[in-house]
């Protein structure tokens, strides 16, 4: 059966008008219904707001609204909202991938819900003692799911069930249960409906609409106060009229009070600006997408290349941007990237005239390119970089040397010195780092430094502009300039920092063209300042590191893998882990600390930084799976399964749960020992709770979860982008056809018309090769359109009726 894949991009851009009216400190965190997924780092004394962060992660769980909450940052009290912006799931399509103002909404408790309940509602005919019929409804509640956290805490639920109408509310109430988001309630309760005067008996009993048409049964989930007012967490409302005379069960969406959320004044609060880009993917199992798959594979293989399926996908998109991410991921599963990248870059290069301008445009070739050091990279950038850049970014000194920018009291000379420290220790970082720039990275440069110099082969200096163009520019110089958004810091930089780190930028990238420029070096700069900070260096001492990392990166010998002479950094983070009772008297209490995996070792550390304290090697572990939520009466748990007692964490939310476990199950995967079955609950008091044996060390009662994908470094579903393709050619399916009848048109009358065509835009070099793709890629797409089709239909009719 196919699987339903959501994920989120975000960018936090700016928020104004904030009240109070005053200079305040302000951040804003990122919710899946109640659940804080992200947090924005806190702006200090601002009435507007720039955050200017980025998210993307996978959706683990079913939600029904986003929200965004901006929080007044307060040093001895709690920390007060001041709004939020809830978008429901169903209206995201209307905001996806475009940029938008929401004005902030009061947060009233009212509104504030999430979670599901399960209900069954039957109507049962009774004859009373004076012998005429009425009607009984029964309702019986078995269960909720995803309550919210309370205080950080799981809830004290309980459930009010009512039967309202015109003239009528009764109303009944289950037991309270103790700390769980999942109450089990099973309870059921009995309702009289009384039937009108004009009722006569009849041999068939039907429910009578004037009776029922007004009532409804209403349940509010409530949180137990004990000594203080009890919490709303939800209510849902189903008319006793779509029951007839059927019974029925279902789950239901928790919905906010219908007063809640209202307000004449909720336009004072400010506002939050949003980008937010929203992907559902139904992916199909893997033999739907074999076609299309290969269509796109033997891409480079197609001559011209402006005929090939990729680069037609790239054609007809409106955004280029929207193609080249799943194209480049697909095409690194397969090992296709390499020869892809390097027919587009003999195309452009083609259309290049001049030798200074090699890959300076924004073309097929420099995107793919650009995406994949991004993937590929990663790694690279964090050991190459992180170091210096938290030293920046932790301690920083003065570095402005604009002579407008400078602030009263600063010194000019120190501040230049500071700078040259900063520009002689990243630039001293990068040179030295051509053993760990990853083998594909070297294989795409080799490639590139040969086309442009068989392109322009008098021309000595080509063949470095044409790596240092990317590796320099569109590689360092941005991950320098925007480390958050290549995850060498959490957040982004403060405006000073920010300002130091563009100016190392502007610096790196002149010193990693000077290896490559014919003219003179420093007519290259609009800034007089810059120029003068530049006579400090010596050019020829740097213009001979710049060529020698450039020939290092750009050769095709055999490099040591960096995977092998140093461990692979993973994922770090700091989550809460249960005692383990290694000793007799130790507590087995839940302490917070901080998480570190590389590709050897999982281990966990009294803080960043220090020591760790214990240590898994990757070898010893045998599992990696969520826990059952009623082991230790908390959320986000899972357990890391190795040669001695469980390792049971908990995650601060869903998100970050389902990214390490994946993160831990990949780089354990290939281990001889991994287990068939695993304990989905604790070993407490003498027993399991989820099968009640008795014995510690007996064999798992639930099958472990399926496998994932091996690669520890890229993590790609070649489906789910072979997915995404074929989404992007069916939303651009009339383009596809007015391109097959341009290739018609002027394969007939050989040559394109005189007239300007809807076509003039699209590259056809080949009207007959092109319009052969075109025709597969059309029947591939109409094959695949008949298939989720069929999925649409099967999964709607098995599909409960209730509000989920």
């Amino acid at each position: 059966s196919p699987q339903y894949l959501e994920s989120f991009f975000l960018f936090t851009d700016d928020a104004k008008h904030l009240v109070p009216n005053k200079m305040r400190d302000f951040f804003c965190t990122i919710n899946l219904d109640q659940e804080e997924v992200f947090r924005t780092q806190v702006v200090e004394k601002s009435l507007s707001p720039y955050f200017g962060e980025e998210f993307y992660f996978e959706i683990p769980r079913t939600f029904q609204w986003l929200s965004f909450y901006i929080y007044d940052k307060s040093v001895l009290q709690k920390d007060l909202r001041i709004g939020k912006v809830s978008i429901k799931k169903d209206d995201l399509c209307n905001y996806t991938g475009k940029e938008n103002w929401f004005m902030l909404q009061p947060v009233d408790s009212n509104s504030e819900v999430q979670g599901k309940v399960h209900l069954e509602l039957k109507l049962n005919e009774l004859i009373t003692d004076n012998g005429s019929v009425c009607q009984q409804l029964v309702v019986h509640i078995k269960e909720c799911h995803g309550l919210p956290l309370i205080n950080g805490q799981n809830c004290d639920p309980y459930a009010t069930v009512s039967l309202v109408g015109p003239s009528r509310n009764d109303q009944k109430k289950t037991k309270v249960k103790k700390k769980t988001s999942n109450p089990q309630f099973n309870e059921t309760f009995y309702f009289e409906v009384t039937r009108s005067s004009s009722y006569t008996k009849k041999s068939q009993f039907q429910v009578e609409e004037e009776d029922i048409e007004k009532l409804e049964v209403r349940v509010d989930i409530w949180n137990n106060g004990n000594l203080v007012q009890d919490v709303f967490l939800g209510e849902i409302k189903v008319p006793v009229k779509v029951l007839r005379n059927d019974s029925f069960q279902a789950w239901y969406l928790l919905q906010p009070r219908e007063n809640g959320n209202k307000s004449s004044k909720s336009d004072d609060l400010g506002s939050l600006r949003l980008n937010i880009c929203y992907t559902e993917d139904c992916v199909l199992p893997s033999e739907y997408y074999t076609s299309l798959r290969n269509l796109l594979l033997k891409s480079s293989d197609v001559q011209p290349i402006s005929a090939s399926a990729a680069y037609i996908l790239s054609e007809v998109c409106r955004d280029k941007c929207d193609a080249i991410l799943p194209l480049v991921r697909l095409l690194l599963h397969h090992h296709k990237l390499v020869p892809f990248v390097a027919a587009v870059a003999e195309l452009d290069l083609r259309d290049t005239q001049e030798a200074n301008t090699v890959f300076r445009g924004n073309s097929l070739a420099t995107r793919c390119v650009d995406e994949m050091m991004k993937i590929v990279g990663k790694h690279y950038l964090k050991v190459t970089l992180k170091p210096v850049i938290d030293e920046i970014c932790e301690s920083p000194k003065p570095c402005e040397i604009d002579p407008i920018k400078l602030r009263e009291g600063d010194n000019v000379e120190i501040n230049m010195e500071n700078l040259r420290y900063y520009v002689d220790k990243v630039f001293r970082e990068i040179v030295r780092s051509s053993i760990s720039c990853p083998t594909l990275m070297c294989d795409v440069f080799y490639s590139l430094r040969h086309l442009a110099a068989k392109r322009f082969p008098n021309d000595p200096h080509v063949q470095y502009s044409a790596v240092s163009s990317f590796v320099f520019l569109r590689f360092f110089a941005v991950a320098v300039v925007s480390p958050h958004t290549f995850h060498l810091r959490p957040h982004h930089p403060d405006v000073q920092t920010s300002r130091t780190l563009t100016l190392i930028s502007k610096a790196i990238q002149t010193l990693g063209s000077w290896g490559s420029l014919t003219k003179s070096k420093l007519s290259s700069f609009k800034e007089t300042f810059m120029c003068e900070f530049f006579k400090t260096f010596q050019e020829e001492k740097f213009t001979e590191s710049v060529k020698k990392f450039l020939d290092d990166v750009s050769s095709t010998e055999s490099k040591e893998p960096s995977g092998l002479s140093e461990p692979v950094h993973l994922k770090e983070g700091e989550m809460y882990k249960r005692a383990q009772g290694r000793t007799r008297i130790g507590k087995k209490n839940f302490k917070k600390r901080w998480f570190c995996l590389t590709s050897r070792e999982f281990t966990y550390h009294k803080q960043q930084d220090k020591e760790p304290i214990f240590t898994i090697p990757i070898k010893n572990i045998l599992a990696v799976e969520k826990l059952d939520e009623s082991s230790f009466n908390k959320k986000n748990m899972f357990q890391v399964l190795h040669g001695e007692k469980p390792l049971y964490i908990q995650a601060n939310n869903c998100v970050e749960a389902s990214e390490w476990i994946e993160a831990l199950c990949r780089v354990t995967r290939c281990n001889q020992k991994r287990l068939s079955f695993y304990h989905p609950s604790a070993f407490l008091n003498g027993n399991w709770l989820c099968c009640k044996a008795t014995i510690e060390n007996t064999v798992g009662c639930a099958r472990c979860t399926a496998d994932v994908p091996a690669d520890t470094q890229i993590e790609i579903d070649g489906d789910r982008e072979t997915e995404r393709i074929y989404s992007l050619f069916t939303i651009n399916m009339s383009k596809l056809q007015k391109f097959e009848e341009a290739c018609g048109s002027i394969a007939v009358y050989q040559g394109p018309r005189k007239e300007p065509d809807d076509y003039s835009n699209f590259t056809i070099e080949d009207s007959v090769a092109t319009f052969h793709t075109l025709k597969q890629i059309i029947d591939i797409v109409e094959k695949l359109n008949e298939s989720h089709e069929k999925y649409r239909k099967k999964r709607s009719s098995s599909a409960k009726y209730g509000s989920e």
